[in-house]
């Protein structure tokens, strides 16, 4: 059996930052695994552990060299290997939206046929929330979207995915999803493990494999997406907050006048 799971490299910006053309100044960014994708590593894991025949588990990123640094965690989580999407023409596309990822995505799925996708339910930088998705239906496999809970013998013994869904409201759905499927994980499915001073040592000698779009069957038009960024600026804060002074019974009372003189409450 094999499970892909998509990691992505998200930027974590400091309180105070530049703006340089449509980017943050790289010296206000550091970088560490989307948050989402630290679960979706952790829910692959746990299904190889849980089996006695072997699970290979192979991540997938979209990003330039300086990504592998944080692939590396996910390889000493327990990923057994990785491979890193770019190449110039990625690098030079304005904006990579879902469509051009999923087309990226679809091709390491070709190469890779595995049983079971999981991805992150969303990212931290964009906040998109439809790759996993997406690509499911790219590649014609079933899917389950926003999952908090998944039962590792099922999937591992009748090539079934039980699993609970988050609804609006508070809801999960209990249902079956037949592999092979994609599957969004939600945070809070699992704890994520740390890695180990061995798991990190071990990470060290794991495949990376790089992969431009022409090892994928694919040319600058796969990364031709339809949205640009024009502007990037940070919004002027407005504020006419007021502070009360004093004890609690005080602000009340003040707080109180304020609202009679804006029409609010009775008189």
């Amino acid at each position: 059996m094999k499970v892909l799971v998509t990691v992505k490299e998200v930027a974590e910006v400091e309180d105070d930052f530049e703006i340089a053309d449509l980017d943050i100044d790289p010296r206000y960014l550091e970088y560490d695994l989307n948050e989402w994708d630290e679960y979706a590593v952790e829910a692959a894991v746990q299904l190889a552990e849980a089996s006695d025949e072997d699970v290979e588990v192979v991540s997938a990123t979209i990003g330039p060299e300086r990504s592998e640094e944080t692939v590396r965690m996910a390889l000493a989580k327990g990923v057994d290997r990785a491979v890193r999407i770019w190449d110039d023409d990625i690098e030079a596309a304005e904006f990579l939206d879902v469509a051009s990822k999923v087309r990226l995505l679809e091709a390491v799925v070709a190469e890779e046929d595995p049983d079971l996708v999981l991805t992150g339910v969303q990212a931290n930088d964009t906040g998109f929330g439809a790759t996993g998705v997406a690509l499911a239906d790219a590649v014609g496999f079933e899917w389950g979207a926003v999952v908090n809970h998944l039962d590792t013998e099922g999937v591992l013994e009748d090539g079934v995915a039980h699993v609970h869904r988050e609804l609006e409201g508070g809801i999960d759905e209990i249902t079956e999803i037949d592999l092979p499927a994609v599957l969004t994980i939600q945070t809070g499915i699992n704890e994520p493990r740390y890695a180990s001073l061995r798991g990190i040592r071990q990470a060290q000698s794991k495949e990376i494999a790089p992969k431009a779009l022409s090892d994928l069957g694919l040319d600058h038009e796969a990364v031709a997406g339809e949205l640009f960024l024009t502007d990037m600026y940070e919004p002027e804060a407005e504020s006419d907050a007021t502070y009360f002074d004093g004890d609690a019974g005080e602000q009340a009372s003040q707080l109180a006048t304020a609202l009679r003189e804006k029409g609010v409450g009775a008189e």
